[in-house]
């Protein structure tokens, strides 16, 4: 039925959400608690709630699946 995902690779990462949904308990994919906890992929960190690249460009979700 549905799309069969990558599950021969083992565990898949979870991606981080470009921005921050506000919610006071922090969903699982928040790019603020991945941060914290560093399961944030390398090169990308968090400004005012946005998921933005080390060098401060923007970024998609399509260069954030290649990062992970």
């Amino acid at each position: 039925m549905g799309k069969d995902k990558k599950k021969s690779k083992g565990k898949l990462k979870k991606l981080p959400k470009t921005k921050c949904c506000v919610s006071k308990s922090r969903c699982g994919r928040c790019p603020i608690r991945m941060l914290k906890e560093g399961t944030l992929p390398a090169g990308y960190t968090v400004k005012k709630r946005v998921l933005v690249r080390a060098d401060g460009k923007k970024v998609s979700k399509k260069q954030l699946q290649k990062a992970a």
